[in-house]
Protein backbone atom coordinates (compact mmCIF):
# COMPACT_ATOMS: atom_id res chain seq x y z
CA UNK A 1 0.00 0.00 0.00
CA UNK A 2 2.85 1.93 0.34
CA UNK A 3 3.20 2.75 -3.33
CA UNK A 4 -0.18 3.65 -3.48
CA UNK A 5 0.43 6.16 -1.24
CA UNK A 6 4.00 7.92 -1.60
CA UNK A 7 3.52 11.44 -1.53
CA UNK A 8 -0.39 11.31 -1.70
CA UNK A 9 -1.95 14.07 0.26
CA UNK A 10 -5.09 13.22 2.12
CA UNK A 11 -7.43 15.32 3.71
CA UNK A 12 -9.43 13.68 6.49
CA UNK A 13 -13.23 16.10 7.11
CA UNK A 14 -14.52 15.82 10.56
CA UNK A 15 -17.85 16.17 11.52
CA UNK A 16 -19.80 16.43 14.41
CA UNK A 17 -21.26 12.95 15.03
CA UNK A 18 -20.55 10.39 17.97
CA UNK A 19 -18.45 8.78 15.36
CA UNK A 20 -15.68 11.59 15.54
CA UNK A 21 -13.72 9.20 17.62
CA UNK A 22 -13.35 6.75 14.89
CA UNK A 23 -11.66 9.29 12.32
CA UNK A 24 -8.39 9.14 15.05
CA UNK A 25 -8.21 5.24 14.00
CA UNK A 26 -8.75 6.30 9.97
CA UNK A 27 -6.26 8.50 10.42
CA UNK A 28 -3.32 6.20 11.69
CA UNK A 29 -4.22 3.64 8.83
CA UNK A 30 -3.74 6.35 6.49
CA UNK A 31 -0.68 7.58 7.72
CA UNK A 32 0.61 4.35 8.55
CA UNK A 33 0.33 3.63 4.67
CA UNK A 34 2.84 6.39 3.96
CA UNK A 35 0.47 9.58 2.79
CA UNK A 36 0.27 13.17 4.19
CA UNK A 37 -2.75 13.45 6.23
CA UNK A 38 -4.57 16.79 7.34
CA UNK A 39 -7.55 17.36 8.96
CA UNK A 40 -10.07 20.01 8.94
CA UNK A 41 -12.73 19.99 11.26
CA UNK A 42 -16.82 21.53 11.69
CA UNK A 43 -16.88 23.46 14.84
CA UNK A 44 -19.31 21.14 16.63
CA UNK A 45 -16.94 17.63 15.74
CA UNK A 46 -14.76 19.39 18.52
CA UNK A 47 -17.23 18.61 20.73
CA UNK A 48 -16.12 15.05 20.09
CA UNK A 49 -13.24 14.58 19.61
CA UNK A 50 -10.28 17.87 20.36
CA UNK A 51 -7.80 19.35 17.61
CA UNK A 52 -4.88 18.49 19.70
CA UNK A 53 -5.47 15.24 19.18
CA UNK A 54 -5.51 15.20 15.41
CA UNK A 55 -2.53 17.35 15.24
CA UNK A 56 -0.55 15.26 17.86
CA UNK A 57 -0.86 12.30 15.47
CA UNK A 58 -0.93 13.87 12.04
CA UNK A 59 2.37 15.84 13.35
CA UNK A 60 0.37 18.66 10.90
CA UNK A 61 -2.00 21.62 12.08
CA UNK A 62 -5.52 21.32 12.11
CA UNK A 63 -8.35 23.79 10.10
CA UNK A 64 -11.00 24.48 12.26
CA UNK A 65 -12.15 28.15 11.90
CA UNK A 66 -12.15 30.01 8.59
CA UNK A 67 -11.06 32.99 10.45
CA UNK A 68 -8.06 31.90 12.83
CA UNK A 69 -5.75 34.07 14.64
CA UNK A 70 -2.83 32.41 11.95
CA UNK A 71 -0.95 34.05 8.96
CA UNK A 72 -2.52 31.81 6.64
CA UNK A 73 -5.33 30.86 7.92
CA UNK A 74 -7.97 32.61 5.74
CA UNK A 75 -6.36 30.89 2.41
CA UNK A 76 -5.25 27.43 4.37
CA UNK A 77 -8.41 25.30 3.10
CA UNK A 78 -7.75 26.55 -0.41
CA UNK A 79 -4.12 25.31 -0.67
CA UNK A 80 -5.54 22.52 0.75
CA UNK A 81 -7.90 21.86 -1.66
CA UNK A 82 -5.54 22.26 -4.40
CA UNK A 83 -2.98 19.89 -2.85
CA UNK A 84 -5.22 17.26 -1.97
CA UNK A 85 -5.20 14.07 -4.14
CA UNK A 86 -8.14 12.28 -2.29
CA UNK A 87 -10.36 13.75 0.45
CA UNK A 88 -12.35 11.99 3.29
CA UNK A 89 -15.40 13.04 5.07
CA UNK A 90 -15.99 10.68 7.95
CA UNK A 91 -18.19 11.01 9.51
CA UNK A 92 -20.21 12.96 7.75
CA UNK A 93 -23.85 14.48 9.28
CA UNK A 94 -26.51 15.10 7.57
CA UNK A 95 -25.89 18.46 7.72
CA UNK A 96 -22.71 18.93 6.06
CA UNK A 97 -24.27 16.88 3.58
CA UNK A 98 -27.17 19.29 3.06
CA UNK A 99 -24.58 21.71 2.54
CA UNK A 100 -22.27 19.72 -0.02
CA UNK A 101 -25.28 19.23 -1.49
CA UNK A 102 -26.70 22.94 -1.90
CA UNK A 103 -23.01 24.01 -2.57
CA UNK A 104 -23.53 26.26 0.75
CA UNK A 105 -19.81 27.34 1.99
CA UNK A 106 -20.64 28.86 5.38
CA UNK A 107 -17.43 27.12 7.21
CA UNK A 108 -13.89 25.58 7.12
CA UNK A 109 -14.85 22.16 5.52
CA UNK A 110 -17.93 23.06 3.43
CA UNK A 111 -15.66 26.17 2.17
CA UNK A 112 -13.20 23.60 1.54
CA UNK A 113 -15.09 21.31 -0.20
CA UNK A 114 -16.25 23.37 -2.45
CA UNK A 115 -12.77 24.00 -3.86
CA UNK A 116 -11.67 20.61 -4.20
CA UNK A 117 -11.25 18.83 -7.42
CA UNK A 118 -9.83 15.70 -6.00
CA UNK A 119 -11.99 12.36 -5.34
CA UNK A 120 -14.08 12.46 -2.54
CA UNK A 121 -15.44 9.97 -0.13
CA UNK A 122 -18.70 10.96 1.74
CA UNK A 123 -19.45 8.71 5.01
CA UNK A 124 -22.75 9.29 6.31
CA UNK A 125 -23.59 8.47 10.19
CA UNK A 126 -26.61 9.68 12.00
CA UNK A 127 -29.51 8.33 13.84
CA UNK A 128 -31.58 5.82 11.44
CA UNK A 129 -34.29 7.78 11.14
CA UNK A 130 -32.57 11.48 10.16
CA UNK A 131 -30.60 9.11 7.45
CA UNK A 132 -33.92 7.59 6.28
CA UNK A 133 -35.28 10.89 6.07
CA UNK A 134 -36.29 12.08 2.02
CA UNK A 135 -34.64 14.95 2.12
CA UNK A 136 -31.23 13.49 3.43
CA UNK A 137 -31.69 10.94 1.04
CA UNK A 138 -32.45 13.55 -1.89
CA UNK A 139 -29.13 15.25 -0.57
CA UNK A 140 -27.28 12.24 -0.75
CA UNK A 141 -28.62 11.03 -4.48
CA UNK A 142 -27.59 14.50 -5.48
CA UNK A 143 -24.31 14.36 -4.40
CA UNK A 144 -23.65 11.15 -5.59
CA UNK A 145 -25.21 12.35 -9.21
CA UNK A 146 -22.21 15.24 -8.45
CA UNK A 147 -19.83 12.73 -8.46
CA UNK A 148 -19.45 11.90 -4.66
CA UNK A 149 -18.02 8.60 -3.78
CA UNK A 150 -20.93 7.58 -1.26
CA UNK A 151 -19.64 5.15 1.35
CA UNK A 152 -23.09 3.43 2.89
CA UNK A 153 -23.45 3.68 6.24
CA UNK A 154 -23.45 0.43 8.64
CA UNK A 155 -26.38 -0.90 10.19
CA UNK A 156 -26.91 -2.32 13.62
CA UNK A 157 -27.25 -0.18 17.43
CA UNK A 158 -26.37 3.15 17.11
CA UNK A 159 -25.44 5.35 20.08
CA UNK A 160 -29.05 6.66 20.34
CA UNK A 161 -30.04 2.94 21.49
CA UNK A 162 -32.12 2.71 17.65
CA UNK A 163 -30.95 -0.44 15.73
CA UNK A 164 -30.40 0.18 11.69
CA UNK A 165 -28.72 1.54 9.23
CA UNK A 166 -26.63 4.96 9.98
CA UNK A 167 -23.38 3.68 11.84
CA UNK A 168 -20.10 4.89 10.40
CA UNK A 169 -18.17 1.98 8.52
CA UNK A 170 -15.18 0.47 9.98
CA UNK A 171 -12.20 2.64 9.30
CA UNK A 172 -10.57 -0.57 7.95
CA UNK A 173 -13.36 -0.52 5.27
CA UNK A 174 -12.91 3.32 4.84
CA UNK A 175 -9.13 2.95 3.83
CA UNK A 176 -10.16 0.02 1.51
CA UNK A 177 -12.22 2.51 -0.24
CA UNK A 178 -10.27 5.76 -0.20
CA UNK A 179 -7.26 3.05 -1.48
CA UNK A 180 -9.20 2.11 -4.85
CA UNK A 181 -10.11 5.79 -5.72
CA UNK A 182 -6.47 6.82 -5.85
CA UNK A 183 -5.45 3.46 -8.36
CA UNK A 184 -6.53 3.90 -12.30
CA UNK A 185 -9.98 2.48 -12.97
CA UNK A 186 -8.49 0.00 -16.13
CA UNK A 187 -9.93 -2.84 -15.36
CA UNK A 188 -13.11 -1.63 -15.31
CA UNK A 189 -15.86 -3.99 -16.89
CA UNK A 190 -13.47 -6.75 -17.16
CA UNK A 191 -14.70 -10.22 -15.11
CA UNK A 192 -11.06 -11.06 -13.55
CA UNK A 193 -10.77 -15.32 -12.00
CA UNK A 194 -8.55 -15.52 -9.25
CA UNK A 195 -7.62 -18.94 -7.72
CA UNK A 196 -5.79 -19.18 -4.13
CA UNK A 197 -4.51 -20.78 -1.18
CA UNK A 198 -3.56 -24.72 -0.87
CA UNK A 199 -5.72 -27.83 -1.23
CA UNK A 200 -6.69 -30.95 1.10
CA UNK A 201 -6.43 -33.94 -0.24
CA UNK A 202 -7.81 -36.18 2.33
CA UNK A 203 -6.53 -39.56 4.12
CA UNK A 204 -9.00 -40.60 6.75
CA UNK A 205 -11.34 -38.11 8.33
CA UNK A 206 -8.91 -36.27 10.43
CA UNK A 207 -5.74 -36.49 8.58
CA UNK A 208 -4.72 -35.23 4.85
CA UNK A 209 -2.39 -33.99 2.00
CA UNK A 210 -1.51 -30.50 1.58
CA UNK A 211 1.07 -27.65 1.48
CA UNK A 212 2.12 -24.55 3.56
CA UNK A 213 0.65 -22.16 1.16
CA UNK A 214 -1.24 -19.23 3.03
CA UNK A 215 -3.45 -17.77 0.08
CA UNK A 216 -1.85 -14.35 0.87
CA UNK A 217 -0.93 -14.04 -2.99
CA UNK A 218 -3.94 -14.42 -4.62
CA UNK A 219 -6.08 -12.74 -2.04
CA UNK A 220 -3.65 -9.90 -2.47
CA UNK A 221 -4.56 -10.01 -6.60
CA UNK A 222 -8.37 -10.36 -5.72
CA UNK A 223 -8.13 -7.64 -3.74
CA UNK A 224 -5.97 -5.47 -6.36
CA UNK A 225 -8.34 -5.77 -8.99
CA UNK A 226 -11.30 -5.31 -7.63
CA UNK A 227 -9.84 -1.48 -6.48
CA UNK A 228 -9.14 -1.45 -10.07
CA UNK A 229 -12.42 -1.69 -11.40
CA UNK A 230 -12.91 -5.34 -12.09
CA UNK A 231 -15.53 -7.30 -10.99
CA UNK A 232 -13.35 -10.48 -9.45
CA UNK A 233 -14.04 -13.98 -8.76
CA UNK A 234 -11.96 -15.43 -5.74
CA UNK A 235 -11.76 -19.20 -5.59
CA UNK A 236 -9.56 -20.19 -2.81
CA UNK A 237 -8.79 -23.22 -0.79
CA UNK A 238 -8.68 -23.25 2.85
CA UNK A 239 -7.26 -20.18 4.09
CA UNK A 240 -7.63 -17.94 7.61
CA UNK A 241 -7.65 -15.03 5.48
CA UNK A 242 -10.53 -12.62 5.32
CA UNK A 243 -12.67 -12.35 2.18
CA UNK A 244 -11.83 -9.13 0.12
CA UNK A 245 -14.31 -6.61 -0.08
CA UNK A 246 -16.78 -6.64 -3.27
CA UNK A 247 -15.40 -10.32 -4.53
CA UNK A 248 -17.41 -12.93 -4.76
CA UNK A 249 -15.42 -15.56 -2.64
CA UNK A 250 -16.06 -19.26 -3.49
CA UNK A 251 -14.58 -21.82 -0.64
CA UNK A 252 -13.12 -25.19 -1.47
CA UNK A 253 -11.32 -27.65 0.25
CA UNK A 254 -9.83 -30.73 -2.18
CA UNK A 255 -8.45 -30.47 -5.72
CA UNK A 256 -11.19 -31.77 -7.59
CA UNK A 257 -13.44 -28.94 -5.76
CA UNK A 258 -11.59 -26.21 -7.13
CA UNK A 259 -11.22 -27.94 -10.45
CA UNK A 260 -15.04 -28.01 -10.89
CA UNK A 261 -14.92 -24.39 -9.76
CA UNK A 262 -12.87 -22.94 -12.23
CA UNK A 263 -13.94 -24.94 -15.00
CA UNK A 264 -18.05 -23.33 -14.27
CA UNK A 265 -16.43 -19.97 -14.70
CA UNK A 266 -13.92 -20.16 -17.24
CA UNK A 267 -16.47 -18.84 -19.75
CA UNK A 268 -17.32 -15.74 -17.40
CA UNK A 269 -14.02 -14.84 -17.17
CA UNK A 270 -11.49 -12.12 -19.17
CA UNK A 271 -8.47 -12.94 -17.01
CA UNK A 272 -7.53 -15.82 -15.45
CA UNK A 273 -4.95 -15.30 -12.58
CA UNK A 274 -4.10 -19.13 -10.99
CA UNK A 275 -2.20 -18.86 -8.02
CA UNK A 276 -3.41 -21.76 -6.02
CA UNK A 277 -1.34 -24.56 -5.29
CA UNK A 278 -3.20 -27.23 -5.60
CA UNK A 279 -2.17 -30.49 -4.77
CA UNK A 280 -0.50 -32.59 -7.46
CA UNK A 281 -1.70 -36.02 -6.20
CA UNK A 282 -4.08 -37.42 -4.01
CA UNK A 283 -4.81 -40.93 -2.10
CA UNK A 284 -6.79 -43.48 -4.44
CA UNK A 285 -8.50 -44.78 -1.23
CA UNK A 286 -10.01 -42.73 1.83
CA UNK A 287 -10.47 -44.26 4.81
CA UNK A 288 -13.91 -44.41 6.34
CA UNK A 289 -12.49 -43.75 10.26
CA UNK A 290 -9.86 -42.59 11.85
CA UNK A 291 -6.39 -45.18 10.50
CA UNK A 292 -4.69 -46.18 14.07
CA UNK A 293 -0.77 -46.04 14.63
CA UNK A 294 -0.95 -49.83 14.74
CA UNK A 295 1.91 -50.65 12.29
CA UNK A 296 5.69 -49.85 12.16
CA UNK A 297 5.37 -48.09 8.47
CA UNK A 298 2.55 -47.13 6.17
CA UNK A 299 1.97 -46.85 2.51
CA UNK A 300 -0.22 -44.31 0.76
CA UNK A 301 -0.73 -45.02 -3.05
CA UNK A 302 -1.39 -41.54 -4.39
CA UNK A 303 -3.08 -40.88 -7.70
CA UNK A 304 -3.14 -37.37 -10.14
CA UNK A 305 -5.43 -34.62 -9.82
CA UNK A 306 -6.51 -33.23 -12.75
CA UNK A 307 -3.75 -30.55 -13.84
CA UNK A 308 -6.00 -27.35 -14.17
CA UNK A 309 -3.68 -24.83 -15.20
CA UNK A 310 -3.08 -27.10 -18.31
CA UNK A 311 -6.87 -27.62 -18.73
CA UNK A 312 -7.41 -24.06 -18.74
CA UNK A 313 -4.69 -23.00 -21.19
CA UNK A 314 -6.58 -25.33 -23.61
CA UNK A 315 -9.75 -23.61 -23.03
CA UNK A 316 -8.20 -20.57 -22.98
CA UNK A 317 -9.42 -18.82 -26.57
CA UNK A 318 -8.41 -15.32 -25.94
CA UNK A 319 -8.72 -14.88 -22.13
CA UNK A 320 -5.24 -13.85 -20.67
CA UNK A 321 -4.04 -16.80 -18.30
CA UNK A 322 -1.56 -16.16 -15.77
CA UNK A 323 0.32 -18.68 -13.75
CA UNK A 324 2.54 -19.03 -10.75
CA UNK A 325 5.34 -21.39 -10.27
CA UNK A 326 6.55 -21.57 -6.59
CA UNK A 327 10.63 -23.78 -7.49
CA UNK A 328 13.14 -24.86 -4.67
CA UNK A 329 15.64 -24.77 -7.80
CA UNK A 330 15.82 -24.18 -11.73
CA UNK A 331 13.26 -21.55 -11.38
CA UNK A 332 13.74 -19.80 -14.60
CA UNK A 333 14.07 -23.36 -16.18
CA UNK A 334 11.33 -24.80 -14.68
CA UNK A 335 8.85 -21.93 -14.97
CA UNK A 336 9.53 -21.64 -18.77
CA UNK A 337 8.60 -25.24 -19.53
CA UNK A 338 5.28 -24.55 -17.90
CA UNK A 339 4.99 -21.05 -19.47
CA UNK A 340 5.47 -23.44 -22.75
CA UNK A 341 3.31 -26.65 -21.58
CA UNK A 342 0.51 -24.90 -20.00
CA UNK A 343 -0.08 -21.78 -22.66
CA UNK A 344 0.32 -19.11 -20.53
CA UNK A 345 0.85 -15.30 -21.45
CA UNK A 346 2.61 -14.85 -18.08
CA UNK A 347 3.96 -17.14 -15.49
CA UNK A 348 5.03 -15.48 -12.25
CA UNK A 349 8.11 -17.75 -10.84
CA UNK A 350 9.78 -17.29 -6.78
CA UNK A 351 11.94 -19.62 -5.08
CA UNK A 352 10.50 -20.44 -2.13
CA UNK A 353 12.62 -21.11 1.35
CA UNK A 354 13.54 -17.73 1.65
CA UNK A 355 12.19 -15.85 4.24
CA UNK A 356 10.87 -13.29 2.13
CA UNK A 357 9.69 -14.88 -0.45
CA UNK A 358 7.36 -17.81 -1.03
CA UNK A 359 4.30 -19.81 1.42
CA UNK A 360 3.06 -17.41 4.05
CA UNK A 361 5.04 -14.36 4.03
CA UNK A 362 3.93 -10.99 3.41
CA UNK A 363 6.56 -9.92 0.93
CA UNK A 364 7.52 -11.94 -2.19
CA UNK A 365 10.74 -11.73 -4.94
CA UNK A 366 9.25 -12.58 -8.18
CA UNK A 367 10.49 -13.19 -12.17
CA UNK A 368 7.86 -12.40 -14.90
CA UNK A 369 8.47 -14.82 -17.78
CA UNK A 370 6.16 -13.88 -20.96
CA UNK A 371 5.03 -16.08 -23.64
CA UNK A 372 7.48 -13.79 -25.85
CA UNK A 373 10.48 -14.42 -23.89
CA UNK A 374 10.75 -11.18 -22.19
CA UNK A 375 12.11 -11.38 -18.03
CA UNK A 376 11.55 -9.13 -15.84
CA UNK A 377 12.55 -9.79 -12.34
CA UNK A 378 11.25 -7.67 -9.55
CA UNK A 379 12.51 -6.54 -6.20
CA UNK A 380 11.69 -7.97 -2.73
CA UNK A 381 8.37 -6.17 -2.31
CA UNK A 382 5.08 -6.18 -0.63
CA UNK A 383 2.48 -8.71 -1.71
CA UNK A 384 0.28 -5.85 -2.37
CA UNK A 385 2.90 -4.20 -4.39
CA UNK A 386 3.60 -7.56 -6.88
CA UNK A 387 -0.22 -7.72 -7.27
CA UNK A 388 -0.36 -4.32 -9.18
CA UNK A 389 2.71 -4.85 -10.87
CA UNK A 390 1.22 -8.28 -12.90
CA UNK A 391 -1.80 -6.22 -13.11
CA UNK A 392 0.49 -3.41 -14.87
CA UNK A 393 1.29 -6.05 -17.13
CA UNK A 394 -1.64 -7.43 -17.90
CA UNK A 395 -3.04 -4.00 -18.30
CA UNK A 396 -1.21 -2.98 -21.20
CA UNK A 397 -0.89 -6.50 -22.59
CA UNK A 398 -5.26 -6.87 -22.79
Amino acid sequence: MKTVFKDKNIVLGVCGGIAAYKSVELLRLIQKAGANIKVIMTKNAQAFVGPLTFRALSGQPVCADLFEENDDASIRHIDWAEEADAVVIAPATANVIAKMANGIADDALSTFILAVTAPVLVCPSMNTHMYENRAVQRNIDALESDGYNIIEPGTGELACGISGAGRLPEPKFIFDRLVSSLLPNDFNGKKILVSAGPTQESIDPVRYISNPSSGKMGYAIARAAEHRGAEVTLISGPSNLADPLNVKVIRVISASEMAEAVFDKIDNSDIIIKTAAVSDYRPKEVAEHKIKKNKDEMVISLEKNTDILKEIGKRKGNRILIGFAAETQDLNENAQKKLDAKNLDIIVGNIVGDPSSGFGTDTNKVTFFHKDGKKESLPEMEKDEVAHALLDRISMAS
